[in-house]
């Protein structure tokens, strides 16, 4: 009997320990709290790229400003995002056609739409683009200037009233002064010729059109070498605005009933106004927006300084430089004009040493 009691007791235990590994062997099995695999060679899923999952082709058009705003983004990108950037060659409509038909180029960084008003306007209703914003900091591109000695003998000369005073400065010693406009072939001419009936100084200076934008860019660079007083009809983005110290004239706000007038021969009644902003776009894909939105975030921020791109054309005009070359000493010496367009703080000063 004793026998027997001893090995049910031994069949009894051995049922209770397999009962016990069966069960460690289910609760093993079982995910963590959470739901997330317990495989470490699994691991959690990884981020979305900030890039998106395509490649982020920029457009670089033929004009200079373009070209360099291409290259400052692409290197931006690729260092503080990481991106798989590629640099390709543009141009105003077929870009636009191609962005609307195919999503690529990804970037236009500044994209005239209203020159290519029927291509842009097809896009986006296809809804195959978005506008991220302006790429400068300015939007009026065209203006009225006077050098910076003139300002500095004259302070009123930023003004209206104050040219009408000085217009015999600005002269040759007629008693008239001096406004050079642009090109006689160009819209602006029959845009300058109105202004000055409408503000009143076309009794007090003579027009001066040159052939070509060669010989208006001689007149200014050779009346700022004879230190004379003069009145001009510039537009930016521009090395010229760059190499000589100017100063813009104060124009009264933008009226576009006013701006329409202004363009016509036939203006009969033309009305003060400022210069029409014109509609330059930082041009995105509409897949940027889904697939890379950090991206579309960062176009959003970049707006550059009118006169740090006039700057940077007056660099490209020097002997050796690139529009590559360029580019990288922005991105080493601006770093407090593009540190906020990738989410960075300014950097701080440098701490001044302690006193000896």
């Amino acid at each position: 009997m004793t026998k027997l009691l001893r090995c049910l007791f031994i069949l009894v235990l051995a049922l209770s320990l397999e009962s016990a590994v069966a069960q460690e062997s289910v609760q093993t099995l079982d995910p963590p709290a959470g739901g997330a695999a317990a495989d470490p060679a699994i691991g959690e899923a990884p981020p979305p790229p900030p890039c998106g999952t395509q490649q982020l082709a920029i457009a670089r058009m033929a004009w200079p400003s373009s070209a360099l705003l291409a290259e400052v983004h692409s290197r931006l990108l690729t260092a503080n995002y990481f991106c798989n950037v590629a640099v390709q060659e543009g141009d105003l409509a077929a870009t636009g056609s191609s962005m609307g038909a195919t999503g690529q180029p990804a970037v236009a960084p500044e994209l005239w739409i209203g020159r290519i008003a029927d291509i842009w306007n097809a896009a986006m209703k296809g809804q195959k683009v978005r506008q991220a914003g302006a790429p400068y900091a300015d939007i009026t591109f065209e203006g009225w200037f006077v050098p910076e000695y003139a300002a500095t003998q004259w302070p009123e000369v930023t003004t209206i009233e104050g040219l009408k005073a000085h217009a015999a400065d600005f002269g040759d010693g007629n008693g008239r002064g001096k406004f050079i406009s642009c090109p006689v072939d160009w819209g602006c001419a029959v845009v300058n010729r109105n202004m000055l009936r409408a503000y009143g100084l076309d009794q007090l200076f003579d027009i001066v059109e040159p052939a070509n934008r060669f010989e208006l860019d001689t007149l200014i660079a050779e009346a700022v070498g004879r230190n004379e007083p003069i009145l001009f009809y510039y537009w930016q983005p521009n090395a010229v605005l760059a190499q000589f110290a100017f100063k813009p004239v104060t124009l009264a706000a933008y009226d576009r009933d006013a701006f329409l007038c202004m363009g016509r021969t036939t203006c009969a009644s033309p009305t003060p106004t400022g210069f029409a902003p014109d509609p330059v776009v930082v041009a995105l894909a509409e897949w940027v927006y889904l697939d890379a939105p950090q991206v579309a975030a960062y176009f959003g921020r970049a707006r550059m300084p009118f006169a740090e791109m006039n700057l940077m054309l007056q660099q490209l005009g020097e002997a050796g430089a690139t529009v590559e070359t360029v580019a990288d000493r922005f991105i080493a010496e601006r770093s407090e004009i593009w540190r906020p367009w990738v989410g960075l703080p300014p950097l701080e000063p440098p701490a001044e040493p302690p006193p000896q």
